[in-house]
C-alpha cells in the first residue's frame, strides 16, 4: 500500500526538482569522488533570495564504524539483478551557503546535542485485503518485492542505532531517536503493535490471517508479482530476480527486537493517519473490508488507469474510486483468512497505544504524546533535546485523506507562539525586529513528516472550517525566528538538504530531508549540533545503514539474513536495477552534499 501514495508523490517530487538538482548534483558528486581535503565547489544560491553563491568544502572524515563515513552498500556486477557489496564510505561535505565555515572552529566548538532520525519505516502487513498491489500492472513501483521483510529490516536498523556509542564529530552518545512518520503502512492496529514492539523491544510475528501460512500476492500464481518460492516465470524473475525457496515461510516467522536503548519520539505521517496513506480513515466500507475474508489480487487495466488518474490529479475522491473498483471486481477476489487485528486505527487508538506502559521501552512515556493528545486533534508537541535546545514536532497530515501535507491555522498559530516563547528576538510579518526579554531562549529544531515541497493548500474535510497552510508558509514562519537551526523531515524517500537563505542572514535555516527505510537506499541520520564559538552553529548529518551485512546470502533465512535481503531487494526494485550505482545514488540517495554534511548556520 505504501506504493499507492508514496511512489506517486516521490515521482512527482523528482520530476519537479530534477532540473535544478541535477545541475548542482553533478558538481557535488564529482567533488565527493575526488576526496581532496579542501576542494571548493560552487553552488547556485536559491533563486528567490538573491543571496551570493556559496562555496562548499569537501573533506574526508575519519572512519566511523556504525555510519556511512566508513563504508556503504554499493551495487556490484551487472545484469538484471545486481548484488550488493561493501564500498568506501561517503565523505563529509562542509556546506557554507548560509554562513561562513571559519577556520579553527574544530578547536573552538562546544557540543550541544546528538540524536538519530529514522523515517518512513512503513512496517507493513503485506497480506492485508486493503492493499492495492494490483496497481503494479500500470506502475511497477507500486509494489515492492522486499515489503514482506519490513519487520526484519527495521529490527536490524534498531540494532545498528544501539551500537552508536558516540557521534563521530562530538563523541556525544545519541540522546534519543525521532521517527518522523510513516511508521506503519496500512494504518492498521496490528502494524501499530509491531512498530511499537520494534521500538520498545519484544517478539513480533509479522503474519496476519492464517497463523500457519502466507496469503498474499507472492504465492498467488500471477506473474505480475515476484514468487520467490516457486519456479513460476513471473515478470520479476524474467528480469533477474532470484528464486529463494523458503522465503515466505521465513518472512512470517517471529522476530525479536532488542528495542532502542535510548528514548524515542514519534511524529505522525500520512500512512500513520490514513489507510494507504491517502484514503478516508473512517469509511465504514474500508473498515469492514480490511478485516474481512476477501482480497483482490488483480483488476482490468482500465481500473488501474482510473485509480492512477485520481492519484496523479491530486483530486480527493480516492476512496470513492477504490470502493468502486472493489465492488465491481468482487468476483475476482479470493478467499483469505479474516483477521480483526487489522482494524483501522483511530487517532485516539494511535495515541493511546503510544501511552501504553507495555510500549514504554526506554521512554519517555507516550513518546512525545500525553493524555492531552487522546482526542487526536492536536498531535503536535515540544520536547527538550538538550540544555538550551528545543525540539518541536508538528502534525502535517490531511486527516480526511490525502498523501500531501499542510498545517491548519490553529497549529500554525501554536507553532508561532511556541517559537516566540523560546526566542529572545524574532521578526514580525513586516520584517521588524521584536525583542522578548522573558523568552526561554533556545536553539530550535523542528520535526515533521512532510517536507516543504509536499505541503499544499487544499481543503481538509475533517477540518472543514480551517484554512490550510503550505510549505512556503511554514518556511516563511520559521525564517522569522533566528533561533531555528533546521527543519528535519521525511516523506519524499529521498536524501535532500536544502538551504533556506534569507536576505537577513540570521533568518536562514536548513531543511534536512531523509530517505526512507523501506525503499532504496534505506537510511537513517545521526545528527550532531555544535556551537562553533564564532557566531555560528554547525549541524552535522551522518547517514546510517542497518546492521545487516551488505551482501545477501540466499541460503541465510535467519533474521539477519532477511535484513540483508531486505536491503538488496530494495536496491533491485524496478527502475533501479537498470541504472549504474552513481546514477541511482544521485536520484534517491542524494548527492554527496545531501548525505554526510556539516551544515553551518548563523547563531540565533
Amino acid at each position: 500500500m505504501a506504493g499507492m501514495a508514496t511512489t506517486t508523490d516521490r515521482r512527482r517530487f523528482l520530476l519537479s526538482t530534477g532540473a535544478a538538482v541535477a545541475a548542482a548534483g553533478a558538481s557535488y558528486a564529482l567533488a565527493g569522488q575526488r576526496g581532496s581535503s579542501t576542494l571548493p565547489v560552487a553552488r547556485p544560491a536559491p533563486a528567490d533570495t538573491g543571496a551570493v553563491p556559496a562555496r562548499l568544502t569537501v573533506r574526508r572524515a575519519a572512519p566511523y564504524g556504525a555510519t556511512t563515513l566508513q563504508t556503504t552498500a554499493r551495487l556490484t556486477g551487472s545484469g538484471g539483478y545486481r548484488r550488493l557489496g561493501s564500498g568506501p564510505g561517503w565523505p563529509l561535505v562542509v556546506r557554507g551557503e548560509l554562513a561562513a565555515a571559519r577556520s579553527g572552529r574544530e578547536d573552538r566548538r562546544a557540543a550541544l546535542a546528538c540524536f538519530v532520525q529514522i523515517t518512513d519505516l512503513h512496517v507493513a502487513d503485506v497480506q492485508s485485503p486493503l492493499r492495492t498491489e494490483f496497481l503494479r500492472a500500470g506502475s511497477p513501483g507500486s509494489w515492492r518485492g522486499q515489503e514482506a521483510l519490513s519487520v526484519a529490516g527495521a529490527v536490524s536498523l534498531v540494532e545498528q542505532v544501539n551500537t552508536i556509542g558516540g557521534g563521530p564529530h562530538t563523541s556525544l552518545p545519541p540522546a534519543f531517536v525521532m521517527s518522523t512518520g510513516d511508521n506503519i503502512d496500512n494504518h492498521s492496529m496490528v502494524e501499530l503493535e509491531w512498530f511499537l514492539t520494534l521500538m520498545s523491544g519484544g517478539r513480533i510475528t509479522p503474519n496476519t490471517g492464517d497463523p500457519a501460512a502466507y496469503e498474499g500476492v507472492q504465492n498467488c500464481g500471477l506473474p505480475l508479482y515476484w514468487h520467490p518460492d516457486s519456479d513460476l516465470r513471473d515478470q520479476d524473475k524474467l528480469r533477474g530476480m532470484p528464486r529463494i525457496p523458503g522465503f515466505l515461510e521465513a518472512a512470517i516467522r517471529p522476530v525479536t527486537s532488542p528495542g532502542l536503548h535510548i528514548p524515542w519520539y514519534s511524529t505522525p505521517g500520512n500512512h500513520d493517519d490514513l489507510p494507504g496513506g491517502c484514503l478516508a480513515p473512517q469509511d465504514p466500507f474500508l473498515s469492514d473490508y480490511i478485516t474481512g475474508a476477501r482480497k483482490l489480487f488483480s483488476v482490468p487495466d482500465s481500473d488501474v488507469a482510473a485509480f492512477a488518474e485520481v492519484l496523479e490529479s491530486g483530486d480527493d475522491p480516492k476512496s470513492t474510486v477504490l470502493k468502486e473498483i472493489l465492488h465491481h471486481n468482487a468476483r475476482r477476489t479470493r478467499t483469505v483468512t479474516a483477521d480483526p487485528r487489522r482494524r483501522l486505527a483511530t487517532p485516539h487508538d494511535y495515541v493511546s497505544a503510544h501511552l501504553d506502559p507495555a510500549y514504554a521501552g526506554a521512554g519517555p512515556v507516550g513518546h512525545g504524546y500525553t493524555e492531552n493528545h487522546l482526542d487526536g486533534e492536536r498531535m503536535y508537541y515540544t520536547f527538550r533535546i538538550a540544555d538550551g535546545v528545543l525540539g518541536i514536532s508538528i502534525d502535517t497530515t490531511y486527516r480526511s485523506g490525502h498523501y500531501e501535507g499542510s498545517l491548519g491555522t490553529e497549529q500554525l498559530g501554536w507553532l508561532e507562539r511556541t517559537l516566540a516563547a523560546h526566542s529572545a528576538r524574532h521578526y514580525d510579518t513586516d520584517g521588524r525586529l521584536v525583542r522578548n526579554t522573558t523568552a526561554d531562549d533556545a536553539h530550535i529544531l523542528v520535526f515533521s513528516h512532510h517536507h516543504s515541497p509536499s505541503m499544499t493548500r487544499r481543503p481538509d474535510a475533517a477540518r472543514a472550517d480551517e484554512i490550510r497552510h503550505d510549505g512556503a508558509e511554514v518556511i516563511a514562519l520559521l525564517s522569522r525566528f533566528p533561533n531555528v537551526v533546521a527543519w528535519i523531515n521525511g516523506h519524499s524517500h529521498v536524501n535532500r538538504i536544502t538551504p533556506h537563505a534569507h536576505p537577513t542572514p540570521a533568518r536562514s535555516f536548513w531543511e534536512v530531508n531523509t530517505a526512507s527505510h523501506v525503499d532504496y537506499p534505506q537510511h537513517a541520520r545521526l545528527l550532531e549540533l555544535v556551537d562553533n564559538q564564532d557566531g555560528t552553529l554547525s549541524l552535522f548529518t551522518t547517514l546510517v545503514e542497518s546492521a545487516a551485512p551488505h551482501r545477501a546470502d540466499f541460503d541465510d533465512l535467519s533474521a539477519v539474513g532477511l535484513a540483508s535481503l531486505y536491503r538488496e531487494l530494495a536496491y533491485n526494485a524496478p527502475g533501479l536495477a537498470a541504472r549504474t550505482g552513481s546514477g541511482a545514488d544521485e536520484e534517491m540517495a542524494g548527492t554527496a552534499a545531501d548525505r554526510n554534511t556539516e551544515l553551518v548556520v548563523r547563531r540565533g
